[in-house]
């Protein structure tokens, strides 16, 4: 075959004959430059592994579809039977098609009545998206087990990170060696999951935020589905592991009749020789680039949830709106509760009209109230789920997501609605499509408040993959409907965070605790997929719902800026003096946020476990913002000076503390630059390489550094 070579903004992949039909992966790395025909050829002479005792008497290749065929003994791609008959494909006319950034290739195995393609596509930033389509031209049905979708890592990957996770403690991170053997993080949860690892990444030893080699994949699905990283004693190939994942499919629940397909989902791949933050800056470079980014500037928000929760009640929802216009909300959201037979959680879901009784005039009087004031209105839905309780379901017991005669253990006094069934579908965008089309929200929080638990149709079929592409189907549509309208993926919190979902949505909502502590590690860990313009992130009460932890309203400010920021809470509990503070707030978001949600993240890797460094800098270089945030008692008196990463080594930057956001610290003196007024001025290499002295701050404390060129 010829080579295929992709290159973009630093990085190439250079796909080269094997021993089998498909094509192998000879390199995935930094660009390496122009290289001759020449140069291809003796580059894949270079990568012909050498031949073991008691092995295969031909070299081994790693190819884009590995199996048995071209002796790969690990996670195969393709696990398939034909009435319990295994299907071992053996690929032939493999035709390719090529273009500057992607290619595709076709193959099929006639006699097994099997056709093949995969997808390559090296996209803005330098990550490289894959999918696989598997196709049956046979006369008898194929099942498809698996298919899983790997690349090929070199030696020196020899450490793990993922993520792992609960309801309001997402995205805590885990890291090992990668040793021989297979790690895999599956979820079988029906949504992403709040245990979700969003990128595994595989890394040079000792690699952070700044340094070292790594390599990422991400599943972009919001049903089940899995991670792994492989490592055998026969290595892979002519390459030492391999990296990847897929849909996770139950028994039985993608079958293949004659002339059908399946398409897996899209699997993201990500490489840095910077290590985290580059590998996040490529992915984050990718979701900006889409047609479909949210353009105009983020919104402040209020959502009322914390404020009110059950508790409907108009005069006092049009006092809330009044101060939170005054102290510069932008966007309103009224969440659960709105709707019939809504006063707890036990009863309601399903019914998607406005309740009657609480709002006899509609929702019209709050949202006409809530425009009238400049900001515009949100509203909340749970479409995917049912209570016993509602008119919905004793008209329609049948709706149920479940198996035939059995109905699953409720959660949160709720279960989940079978989208997949036409009658459900129908329903759900007739009824919704009504709301949005008389109470006219400019915004839908969209929530999914439990794990899926016998998840199979009323036929007792498998039923996660259908009911996730109807959920997709069922956005498209809705959005179609009123593209005036932005939508939010909540799934009791983070657990449906992924990049298909945002597909479909607008931005997510990271957690449902808003304190701001644990804020601090999901938004730092979220941000390695996500960029920071996608993430609620709210200022909650003083004292967090969901922890019991008492902070300080400015360290809470603090954490939210560096997000899609916003409040929940009842604002008109709070003081005048806290009405001043969140004023001042808002104002500085709506200055900063052109940085915050254009810039490229930066980490640092600060030597005190208990010190955060972690900020945006312009494209450009010519202006950043720095939080330092105190996590945890040191060992140390005071930190050691904060080096700031990122910045254009020769320019000179102006340093401001900002006093507003930033805490004075409990020391018998600040650093004398800041008693002085708060400004220094510094080249970037010194910023980066010397730092600057800070006060010294308590646990659950901050500062704000504010950078712009002199």
């Amino acid at each position: 075959m010829s080579f295929v070579v992709l290159r973009r903004d630093g990085v190439m992949v250079i796909l080269g004959s094997s021993s089998t039909a498909v094509p192998a992966v000879l390199y995935w790395g930094s660009d390496l430059g122009e290289l001759s025909d020449h140069d291809l050829a003796e580059l894949r002479r270079a990568a012909v592994p050498a031949v073991p005792h008691s092995s295969v008497d031909v070299p081994r290749w790693f190819t884009l579809a590995p199996g048995g065929d071209d002796a790969w003994q690990g996670t195969p791609a393709l696990a398939l039977h034909r009435d319990g008959s295994a299907q071992y494909p053996r690929w032939t006319g493999t035709s390719i098609d090529s273009s500057e950034f992607g290619c595709t290739i076709d193959a099929a195995d006639p006699e097994l009545g099997i056709r093949w393609s995969i997808e390559l596509s090296l996209e803005v930033g330098g990550s490289l998206r894959v999918r696989q389509h598997l196709g049956n031209t046979a006369d008898s049905t194929l099942s498809v087990d698996g298919v899983v979708t790997l690349m090929p890592l070199p030696d020196t990957a020899t450490e793990l990170l993922d993520l792992t996770g609960r309801h309001c403690r997402e995205r805590t991170p885990q890291r090992r060696r990668f040793d021989l053997g297979a790690v895999v993080r599956a979820s079988r949860r029906g949504r992403t999951g709040h245990d979700s690892t969003l990128v595994l990444t595989a890394g040079s030893e000792g690699f952070g935020f700044r340094d070292g080699e790594v390599w990422g994949a991400h599943v972009a699905w919001s049903g089940d589905h899995l991670h792994l990283a492989e490592r055998l004693p026969e290595r892979a190939g002519q390459a030492s592991a391999v990296l990847g994942g897929g849909e996770l499919l139950a028994p039985g629940e993608v079958t293949l009749g004659t002339d059908q397909t399946y398409s897996t989902p899209w699997v993201h791949f990500v490489y840095s020789p910077a290590g985290l933050d580059g590998s996040a800056r490529s992915l984050h470079r990718w979701m900006r680039s889409r047609p479909a980014h949210p353009s105009s500037a983020r919104p402040v928000v209020l959502n009322v949830w914390e404020g009110v929760y059950f508790d409907h009640d108009l005069a006092r929802l049009r006092g809330i709106a009044d101060v939170a216009a005054r102290v510069g909300v932008e966007r309103f959201v009224l969440d659960d509760g709105w709707f019939r037979h809504r006063r707890d959680d036990r009863a309601g879901l399903g019914d998607w009209q406005v309740d009657e009784g609480v709002w006899p005039d509609g929702l019209a009087p709050l949202f006409d109230h809530v425009r009238d004031l400049g900001m515009s209105p949100g509203l909340w839905f749970e479409p995917e789920m049912i209570n016993l309780d509602s008119d919905t379901a004793r008209a329609h017991p049948d709706w149920l997501l479940a198996a035939p005669n059995r109905i699953p253990l409720e959660w949160r006094h709720q279960h989940v609605l079978d989208l997949t069934r036409t009658e459900v579908f129908d329903y759900l965008l007739s009824s919704i499509d009504q709301v949005l089309g008389t109470q006219r929200p400019d915004y839908v929080k969209w929530d999914h408040n439990r794990d899926l638990m016998l998840a199979v149709d009323s036929t007792g079929h498998a039923a996660v993959h259908d009911q996730t592409a109807a959920f997709y189907r069922l956005l498209d549509e809705l959005r179609s409907r009123h593209p005036e309208v932005e939508f939010e993926s909540c799934a009791s919190g983070g657990a449906r965070i992924d990049l298909e979902v945002l597909e479909h949505t607008d931005r997510v909502w990271a957690s449902d605790t808003n304190d701001p502590l644990e804020r601090q590690r999901l938004q730092r860990w979220t941000t390695q997929l996500i960029p920071p313009e996608l993430i609620g992130s709210h200022v909650g009460p003083r004292i967090a719902h969901t922890s019991g932890r008492w902070s300080t309203l400015q360290f809470r400010c603090l954490t939210a800026l560096f997000g899609h920021a916003g409040l929940e809470m009842d604002v008109t509990e709070l003081s005048s003096e806290e009405h001043e503070y969140l004023t001042s707030w808002t104002a500085l978001y709506k200055e900063l946020r052109g940085l915050l949600h254009t810039g490229d993240l930066v980490r640092a890797d600060h030597p005190d476990p208990s010190v955060w460094v972690h900020g945006v800098v312009a494209a450009d270089a010519s202006e950043a913002a720095y939080a330092v945030v105190r996590m945890d008692t040191s060992p140390e008196d005071r930190t050691d000076r904060v080096r700031l990463p990122g910045l254009n080594p020769n320019t000179r930057y102006r340093v401001e503390f900002v006093h507003a956001l930033s805490d004075p610290g409990n020391g018998i003196a600040p650093p004398p630059w800041i008693a002085d007024g708060g400004v220094l001025e510094l080249s970037g290499a010194a910023l980066a390489r010397a730092g600057v002295a800070l006060p010294v701050l308590f646990p659950q404390t901050g500062v704000l550094l504010r950078l712009t060129t002199l």
